[in-house]
């Protein structure tokens, strides 16, 4: 059995991970750390969790006696900790935060299990990628690998609630988020720095260069991959509703790219490509991508999506703890979409 520890387990990602940790055949779950919540049963704080768990949330931290943490943390927290407290060097790390998606000086492998599975078995520290970088990536990723992101990128996404975490603020209220739809963070967000990286890395040495790139603070130069990104904020809990479009050198052959796309995936656990148009309910509570693409003259237009707190986050962290420990990739990770 993997023994299990995760910090900062009173949040959404801390819930939902110990929804899914508590029918996972081959974990065995150590602690549940929250010094604000210390003593509290679990399921009066995540309490759809009634009748399935008498755990209680602890402020001890025995580092000793498990095999991986969760880092369920809030962006930047994960290094201070990190500097704060010795963690056997033995006992694995997966990170949810951004701490250390962006190579550095540092040992953490970005794992997007699609493409990093490999290094995921392998690694010790892993940095769990951010839900709108998972969404945006998955539906680029078979057009970087084949030298096709060559001009503008276009992405558009919405995104629910709980992306902005447990903690209330202005926009995430029900009185302000209700009946209401608003962008934020205009061609700045966060996540844009991994999914550059990702993108270029995977860009073959051969692509031709890329052309009307403007490089918009994110660290990367001219003449590599950029992406437009506005984010919406939109009028439900949960899931990411994502389009990209893509312009390419010459007219787009559709049964071309949708075979690219079916075979870059065809071994993929979770990520689908589907011939109909997918919508968000068909991946809210499980772990699956769906990608979808339309061609138009030069543009390819791609339509993905994911739900934000599974495969945009800690769907996707016990994913890739069941690559690291070698056992069913899928094991705990057996959700179903809702029929209606």
């Amino acid at each position: 059995m993997i023994k299990v520890g995760i910090l900062g387990a009173a949040g959404y990602t801390g819930g939902e991970l110990i929804r899914l940790l508590l029918n996972h055949p081959q974990v065995e779950k150590v602690f549940a750390n929250s010094e604000s919540n210390a003593g509290n049963p679990v399921c009066d704080i995540h309490e759809g969790l009634y009748g399935e768990t008498d755990m209680l949330f602890t402020d001890k931290m025995p580092f000793d006696k498990v095999d991986v943490l969760f880092f369920c943390f809030g962006h930047g927290k994960s290094e201070a900790f990190l500097k704060e407290h010795d963690i056997p060097d033995n006992v694995r790390i997966i990170d949810l935060a951004q701490d250390f998606r962006i190579k550095g000086n540092h040992d953490y492998v970005y794992g997007l299990p699609e493409i990093h599975r490999n290094e995921t078995a392998s690694c010790l520290r892993l940095a769990n990628p951010g839900c709108f970088a998972t969404c945006i990536q998955l539906g680029l990723l078979p057009l970087a690998k084949a030298g096709l992101l060559t001009h503008d990128i276009s992405v558009n996404a919405v995104t629910g609630s709980t992306g902005a975490g447990q903690k209330p603020g202005a926009t995430t209220h029900f009185s302000w988020r209700q009946n209401n739809f608003s962008v934020y963070k205009l061609f700045t967000h966060q996540h844009l720095h991994e999914i550059c990286q990702t993108l270029n890395e995977l860009r073959p040495d051969t692509a031709p260069a890329v052309a009307d790139t403007l490089d918009e603070g994110f660290d990367v130069q001219n003449g590599k991959i950029t992406v437009d990104f506005i984010p919406y904020r939109g009028d439900f809990a949960r899931g990411i509703f994502c389009t990209e479009v893509v312009t390419l050198d010459r007219a787009a052959d559709k049964a071309e790219i949708v075979a690219m796309y079916k075979d870059f995936y065809r071994d993929a656990a979770f990520t689908h490509y589907v011939e109909k148009a997918p919508d968000l309910k068909q991946v809210v509570n499980t772990n699956k991508a769906l990608v979808h693409l339309d061609t138009f003259g030069r543009k390819v237009v791609v339509t993905v999506m994911i739900d934000n707190l599974l495969k945009g986050a800690v769907g996707q962290a016990v994913q890739n703890m069941n690559i690291m420990f070698n056992i069913d990739e899928k094991a705990g990770l057996a959700l179903k979409a809702s029929a209606f």
